[in-house]
């Protein structure tokens, strides 16, 4: 078991240097693993308990998009940063309309601005979220490293009670038990991107997870979008004025998503262009009737190398996800091949169609955090919706 910090409420220096005053804390709390580990330190977020699945985060930026990214439902995310909150908020770069992760874990909350409205504390706390300072996050990324996910929970501030703490950790539901989906899905259609022009390809994403840089992307390249909920039927994603299709990414274990799959299925049938990103390429991949598998600890930063294995072009990318999709297990007649591969472990990191216009990429072209070096994904899926003809000039 490791116990690297006291469990008592440290001294108020002490305090202060791990919380900033502007951000405010609210007393002494524990992480707890389902393995007996055991963190004490200092709670700032809402003054609750919650767990998930431990996920750690190597990003040195980005922790507002993370908070508000849908992918990481049900997750408890540990950054390693140490400085988390020191640039503040812009609302206008949230990726949806709230945060869906479960806690976060930090080594120091602090804030560079006096607004309250732009700290990061104020959109955890207004949206029940706990989060816990002072631990040592270098520390905790190795263990997980060592002993892979682990399921973890933040106790309500003031309670310090490490083996009741350990046992409300195990209770946690697993992972690959609950949908995720379900819950970041909307119920409603929505129409978004830029204004039609004449020659604005209507693209239909469903929405399994989507984040907002996805659909600015679409429309700074002159595309139109509707946005549809995860329960669309085929009929609705392939109406006539739609020219392309994105599967958007999501949280969760694409098996799961037999409805999904099917969706994806019939997509493919279809012959439109079709891109599907992160759980939307897992969802591909399995339509194909590939298997998917979850990775030990996951991909979760922005410094993942990726190599287009047609090009042997190199690109750093940004990437959320527990699962990786199986190359081998994908049929030589489905028509799909492995089009890149992740550079540090090998994983599957997109797939490419011979005849059709398809692809699916693993990470996140659109960055919201991360680089930039991959959005020639957009490029080349709009240039196949435009190509396609159908979807530009008309309305729904």
């Amino acid at each position: 078991m490791i116990v690297p910090q006291s469990v008592g409420h440290p001294p108020l220096p002490l305090a202060r240097a791990i919380v900033d005053p502007r951000v405010g804390d609210a007393g002494p709390a524990l992480l707890a693993l389902e393995d007996g580990t055991v963190f004490a330190g200092i709670a700032f977020g809402a003054p609750v308990a919650a767990g998930g699945d431990l996920v750690v985060n190597t990003s040195q930026t980005g922790y507002q998009e993370i908070a508000t990214d849908p992918s990481y439902a049900g997750q408890v995310v540990v950054m390693t940063y140490p400085l988390i909150g020191n640039y503040g908020r812009l609302q206008a770069d949230d990726q949806s309309e709230r945060p869906w992760l479960r806690g976060l874990v930090v080594a120091h909350a602090t804030a560079a601005v006096l607004d309250d409205a732009r700290q990061l504390a104020t959109l955890l706390r207004g949206n029940g979220i706990p989060a816990i300072a002072g631990v040592d996050t270098r520390a905790l990324a190795r263990h997980l490293r060592a002993n892979g996910c682990l399921r973890g929970i933040i106790t309500e501030p003031g309670h310090t009670d490490r083996e009741e703490a350990v046992e409300r950790a195990r209770s946690v539901a697993r992972w690959e038990d609950q949908d995720f989906v379900s819950e970041v899905s909307p119920a409603a259609v929505r129409e978004l991107g830029a204004d039609d022009d004449g020659d604005a390809p209507l693209i239909a994403i469903i929405d399994y997870g989507l984040k907002a840089n996805i659909v600015r992307s679409l429309a700074r390249r002159g595309a139109r979008v509707r946005v549809l909920p995860h329960t669309a039927s085929a009929e609705q994603v392939l109406a006539q004025d739609v020219a392309g299709i994105v599967l958007s990414p999501g949280p969760g274990d694409p098996a799961r998503l037999d409805g999904p799959v099917a969706l994806a299925g019939a997509i493919i049938a279809d012959g439109r262009p079709l891109l599907g990103i992160c759980l939307g390429h897992q969802i591909v991949a399995r339509a194909a009737g590939a298997e998917t598998t979850r990775l030990r600890f996951g991909h979760h930063g922005a410094n993942h190398p990726v190599q287009d294995l047609d090009t042997g072009y190199v690109q750093v990318t940004a990437q959320n996800h527990e699962v990786q999709v199986v190359g081998d297990s994908l049929a030589v007649d489905s028509g799909f091949r492995v089009s890149q591969r992740n550079l540090n472990d090998g994983s599957v990191e997109g797939l490419r169609h011979a005849t059709l216009p398809i692809e699916t990429v693993q990470y996140h072209p659109e960055g919201a955090p991360g680089p930039l070096d991959a959005l020639a994904v957009f490029d080349r899926f709009v240039d196949a919706c435009r190509a396609d003809g159908r979807g530009a000039g008309r309305s729904s």
